[in-house]
């Protein structure tokens, strides 16, 4: 396994907070799920430094496990959104963990 994935099921696991380059943006991922598509693991995380609306709830993007570098598990907890429902995002994806 990689370490990428194993940071990402970690942080699934006990709901901690990742740091990763993606398209060469940092960010700062609250991982809510793992899933398969098409062969791919994928993550379901909500961006903590995307700027967003106060009034909108957060939402989950999707990012391709193999387009993050430099991915760091840390000890910053977080709070699942509140409407995630621990499924995957399509009927042909694999749900692989979720919190």
């Amino acid at each position: 396994m990689t370490e990428t994935r194993m940071a990402l099921l970690e942080a699934v696991a006990r709901r901690r907070v990742v740091t990763a380059q993606y398209n060469g943006v940092t960010m700062k991922l609250a991982p809510h799920l793992l899933f398969e598509r098409h062969g791919d693991l994928f993550v379901g995380a909500w961006n903590m430094t995307k700027n967003a609306r106060p009034e909108n709830e957060p939402r989950l993007g999707h990012f391709k496990l193999g387009g993050l570098a430099d991915v760091a598990l840390t000890e910053e907890p977080f709070e699942p959104i509140p409407s995630f429902a621990p499924a995957a995002p399509r009927a042909d994806d694999t749900l692989v963990m979720a919190i």
